[in-house]
């Protein structure tokens, strides 16, 4: 069986191309720029090209019996919201065309939980939950909720796919990119920290629902992925007994958090930089939502691991790729 992968280089991508490798499966991969470092790199079929060239897409997929749409864009800055849509919108709609092109093949999309609706006064989302357009919505948000929209068009059009909604995925990866970077928040000793919540996922698990869910009649489905909910606080002070660091201990209330998003804004004009803290995820993380797993523990028998753990896990292998003795140097390096 022969599979292809898009965004191998990500925290997700990696991971799932060493699972589909140690299973013996035959790999494809696309690549950007230069073959990603990961493990079984030389075990994989590197293909150099971009999700927004359908031309490039059509002729990979020659062969293929599985897809995984792993390729995409997290970003919370403004300036972004173009890139969002043509990344994770067109780049979707240009997969599943390519997979509609090539016949007998299945995709697995990975989305977001910040494509799921999201009622006001419900406290437990479901996959269920309806998505409300007259709600205001992050560019990130509405680009995952679309991208989405084109998979289930290739559905209604014969594709046998699903979807699936991971919360904020957990794992070792480079410490300036994706959720690591809250490790590298509490490495580097930072003083402050939100109110609100967060629903967290490990990067194995998120591997082990995608492959069991691809590699089975279910189709036409989406799950999420979610272990459970944490406070901010309670992260840091996790990430910070396995650093060995201290734990931030200023609060930032969600007053303060308005006028900080909107200092960050000017600032970021001024510069072209992009804000640390943007207006939605000023808004995001005074939110305290929870997302369920019921469906997917229904229907593979998937038990997620504690966050805890993942946390633990997950320090313990950033901890391993700075420099021995020298973590001070490479933190600030970071």
């Amino acid at each position: 069986m022969t599979v292809f992968v898009t965004g191998g280089s990500g925290l997700i991508g990696s991971f799932l191309l060493e699972a589909l490798v140690a299973q013996g499966y035959t790999v494809k991969a696309l690549y950007r720029g230069q073959v990603p470092a990961v493990s079984v790199a030389r075990k994989v079929q590197w293909l150099e090209g971009d999700v927004l060239d359908p031309v490039m897409l059509r002729e990979a997929l020659q062969g293929v019996q599985y897809v995984f749409h792993c390729a995409g864009l997290v970003s919370y800055a403004p300036q972004d919201s173009e890139l969002l849509r043509q990344i994770n919108v067109e780049g979707t709609a240009n997969v599943v065309d390519a997979c509609l092109e090539a016949g007998d093949v299945k995709l697995c999309h990975v989305s977001s939980i910040a494509a799921v609706g999201r009622p006001k006064g419900v406290a437990v989302l479901t996959e269920k939950n309806k998505w409300d357009q007259a709600e205001e919505h992050s560019a990130y948000a509405s680009s995952k909720y679309f991208g989405e929209l084109e998979v289930w068009r290739g559905v209604a059009e014969g594709l046998k796919a699903v979807i699936v909604n991971p919360s904020v995925v957990l794992g070792p990866a480079d410490w300036n990119r994706s959720s690591t970077r809250l490790f590298r928040y509490v490495y580097n000793e930072n003083s402050f920290y939100t109110t609100g919540t967060a629903n967290f996922v490990d990067v194995r698990d998120v591997v082990e629902a995608m492959l069991r869910l691809t590699f089975s009649e279910i189709s036409s489905e989406r799950f999420i992925l979610n272990a459970g909910q944490l406070e901010f606080k309670k992260f840091f002070e996790l990430a910070a007994r396995c650093l060995g660091k201290k734990a931030p201990a200023w609060r930032v209330v969600p007053a303060l958090a308005e006028v900080v998003w909107r200092l960050e804004h000017v600032r970021s004009l001024l510069t072209g930089a992009k804000p640390l803290i943007t207006k939605d995820t000023a808004r995001v993380s005074g939110k305290s939502h929870l997302f369920s797993n019921e469906k997917i523990k229904q229907a593979t028998g998937l038990e997620f691991r504690p966050v805890g753990e993942t946390i633990g896990w997950t320090c313990s292998q950033l901890l391993q790729q700075l420099p021995a003795g020298n973590q001070a140097a490479a933190a600030r390096a970071i």
